[in-house]
């Protein structure tokens, strides 16, 4: 034994004596660099989330209440994101499987959802512009002293608004993730969010919280983003052809523009009743009602061009449509569920141009096996009898007052636009239907317009410009003999047009397209509110409880 009495060691002992002090050594190093503060960790005291929303939203209200108290703000002014998540999919998705990057970003979402792997390792899936990105918070990186990472964790829930600074990585199992060094809570979201397993199904719950559909169906962003490259592409369209972007009022002294039951308002100031102007409004929506394709808020737009007629602006619209198909989807064809998604029947629908055209008068005669009454003869009361035995044998439906302009219009509707799948102008109409539109120059008592029809919906409506005054005051004198006789849809006389024409209108080209409907088309939806953002809902006393709701 040697002097000082100390057993002598094996070789192994040694080894792991050694390994062991360097180990302790390490733990002293790291606690020294560890930063000071005086600030008191702050414990909370976790509840387990009520399964009742009512109870979650005062958990919640009290989690926000008990921050303020303890000096801290809940809802941040400002996070420095300096990647989005976009980018960030885009610039390190060359990382391979536990690489981690040395790089420190920050990002920030909203948690979708939250899986946590014991207390040590929670998961998270944030949410923005569209994409989703997987945080690995690992309690091993947690830095913030003023707070456990137990606690920080539980007071992070679905739905909340979370800033994430760390480091980029790539998960065993192949997930591109961002590990946390720094987590900020930014917005708490107070209520409870229905289960992603069912998710929000219910549509009347979907429009009226259209916020809450964007959060839980990301996919329904699509639908907006469509529609805006929709009107984007229409303005660079028309700007190119030089067209001139002009505002028009919207509420006028009479129901002008075109043939539907009007809405009506009283201004205050100037104690009077105004009338929404309809030319804007007919085209997508219809004043009758709301339904899958009408609804009282609509956008449109309307171009005229001088020195064109009907046949310039078919021209025009299978340019335009037929490019902007292209642009937004790559192709000409695109499918269609007028039914609803995943149902039949499926629609082809084919924008290659030049479209389909359909001669309306012609084309209704051979559709229906009769020959119909000369079209110079349509304002007699023996042509509107003849329609109205027509639609009694092919049993059309129409109501009161069974003029010649709504029963054509009824018979159409049944044996011709049906038919209309892909792109189709109906050409031709008669001049009892087209009030505003130039007389045919080569058949007696029809006229130079068409109506476009895609999907067995119309979408767009044109006609050579009726720039005659004399002819069309006598058309709306026609228009009040048929509202006096109970067509609500029939036009007022329009003074202030009958005067703005006598001082002369050039031979124009008039054109006027539903952006709604064209929407609906081009992203598989048969109801307008899937792409309207905040769509006209009825009154309801109460709203529908969001069902099967798990934080």
């Amino acid at each position: 034994m040697p002097e000082n009495d100390e057993p002598i060691l094996s070789k192994n002992e040694q080894k792991r004596r050694a390994k062991q002090a360097q180990k302790e050594k390490e733990k002293l190093n790291k606690a020294a660099a560890e930063p000071k503060t005086d600030a008191p960790v702050q414990k909370i005291v976790k509840e387990a989330d009520p399964s009742d929303p009512q109870e979650y939203f005062k958990m919640r209200a009290r989690m926000i209440e008990s921050r303020r108290e303890a000096g801290e703000n809940p809802f941040p002014h400002k996070f420095n994101v300096t990647i989005s998540i976009t980018d960030f999919i885009e610039k390190y998705n060359v990382l391979e499987k536990e690489q981690v990057s040395e790089d420190v970003v920050s990002v920030a979402g909203r948690i979708f959802s939250k899986r946590e792997a014991g207390g040590k390792l929670v998961f998270y899936d944030i949410h923005g512009e569209g994409k989703r990105l997987q945080i690995m918070a690992n309690a091993r990186f947690h830095l913030d002293a003023s707070i456990a990472f137990e606690d920080l964790h539980d007071r992070i829930k679905r739905g909340d608004i979370v800033g994430f600074t760390g480091k980029p990585t790539r998960s065993k199992t192949g997930e591109l993730s961002l590990i946390p060094i720094q987590i900020e809570q930014l917005t708490p979201c107070l209520h409870m969010l229905p289960h992603t397993h069912f998710g929000l199904k219910d549509k009347e719950l979907r429009f009226r919280k259209r916020y809450l559909d964007l959060i839980l169906n990301p996919q329904v962003k699509n639908n907006f983003v469509i529609r805006s490259k929709i009107i984007t592409f229409l303005r660079r369209f028309l700007d190119n052809l030089g067209f001139l972007e002009v505002e028009t009022p919207i509420m006028n002294q009479i129901a002008g523009g075109a043939t539907a039951k009007p809405f009506i308002t009283h201004h205050n100031e100037l104690e009077m009743n105004l009338y929404l102007r309809i030319a804007p409004e007919l085209l997508p929506q219809d004043a009758r009602g709301i339904d899958l394709t009408h609804n009282p808020e609509f956008t449109t737009c309307e171009f005229y061009m001088a020195y064109a007629d009907y046949e310039d602006v078919i021209q025009i619209t299978e340019d335009l449509l037929s490019s902007m198909v292209k642009s937004i989807h790559g192709k000409y064809t695109l499918q269609y569920h007028p039914n609803g998604p995943e149902t039949e029947p499926v629609y082809e629908i084919d924008f290659t141009p030049p479209f389909k055209r359909v001669n309306l008068y012609e084309g209704l005669a051979a559709a229906i096996g009769v020959e119909l009454p000369d079209p110079a003869t349509l304002h007699t009361e023996e042509a509107r009898a003849r329609f109205d035995q027509i639609a009694r044998e092919k049993g059309v439906e129409c109501s009161e007052p069974r003029t010649t302009a709504r029963l054509i219009d009824k018979l159409v509707g049944e044996y011709l636009e049906n038919t209309c799948i892909s792109p189709t102008f109906l050409i031709g109409h008669p001049q009892i239907m087209s009030p505003l539109a130039k007389w045919h120059r080569s058949t007696p008592g029809l006229t130079e317009r068409f109506e476009l029809f895609v999907a067995k919906k119309e979408v767009a409506n044109a006609y050579t410009e009726l720039n005659d005054p004399i002819t069309q005051r006598q058309r709306f004198e026609e228009q009040a003999r048929q509202k006096d006789a109970g067509d609500d849809e029939a036009q007022m006389i329009d003074e202030t047009f009958c005067n703005a024409l006598e001082y002369g209108l050039p031979p124009t080209g008039g054109w006027g397209m539903g952006i709604d409907r064209l929407a609906m088309i081009l992203t598989d939806n048969n109801n307008i509110k899937e792409v309207l953002l905040f769509p006209a809902m009825r009154p309801e006393e109460a709203l529908p409880p969001v069902k099967d709701s798990t934080a």
